[in-house]
């Protein structure tokens, strides 16, 4: 007899070493007892959801007014707030779904992500291929993080020193400079500051994954030697 899905599941512990993931809980569990009972962890996941649609929107609407950068950067931190208070609200007040918070977190975040670089790819501010490129660094991340999670325990919410909240600070950071210089200069040659940014960012992301492939297999090869 199988056993059912509840029985079979493990909730695996979460690994977040980011460089600002101590200050970050702290703030967010302070936030989350402050947090109305009406408003609950499925109201912050929308508002996460909907945040980062409309942080699309307004990088598409930039490629005709610069001050919309602004709007991205609102609408990023709404995004921070609903993605990241939602497990930490349902955490304090003990009303933890784990399967259906993992499944849905990180569906959304898949289509958040798409629409996101989808609207910077329409900006203007940078090269389709390497938002598009961007945007697969972060699926490959993702698939590692989650097959990762699933055979070895261990849901890494970070790796390195980066993860979604420094990204996303870097992004507003970027979107603040690109208000005054929307331009870099390497080598005697002018390039978009994005696509400089994007490309180095792909880089990073694929080192990332290649170490973390590495680590991984290495770990797991040695847990399931032949006899």
């Amino acid at each position: 007899m199988i056993a059912p899905i509840e029985a079979r599941f493990v909730s695996a512990p979460r690994i977040h070493q980011a460089l600002t993931a101590d200050v970050e809980r702290r703030v967010l569990i302070a936030m989350a007892r402050r947090v109305p009972a009406s408003i609950g962890p499925d109201h912050l996941t929308a508002l996460g959801f909907v945040s980062q649609l409309c942080a699309g929107g307004a990088y598409a609407l930039a490629a005709h007014h610069a001050a919309a950068l602004w709007l991205v950067n609102l609408f990023l931190f709404l995004n921070w707030l609903g993605d990241s208070l939602d497990g930490t609200l349902a955490r304090v007040r003990n009303q933890q779904r784990p399967r259906y918070g993992f499944y849905v977190d990180h569906m959304v975040d898949t289509f958040g992500a798409f629409a996101l670089m989808l609207g910077l790819a329409c900006s203007g501010y940078i090269d389709w291929r390497i938002a598009a490129g961007m945007l697969a660094g972060f699926y490959i991340l993702s698939i590692e993080s989650y097959l990762a999670t699933y055979t070895i325990g261990r849901f890494h919410l970070s790796h390195g020193i980066f993860g979604p909240t420094e990204i996303r600070i870097v992004l507003m950071i970027g979107n603040a400079v690109l208000t005054i210089h929307p331009y870099a200069h390497l080598a005697g040659r002018t390039f978009r500051l994005f696509d400089v940014g994007g490309a180095v960012a792909i880089a990073g992301m694929a080192i990332m994954a290649a170490a973390a492939t590495a680590r991984h297999t290495a770990a797991l090869y040695r847990e399931e030697t032949l006899r």
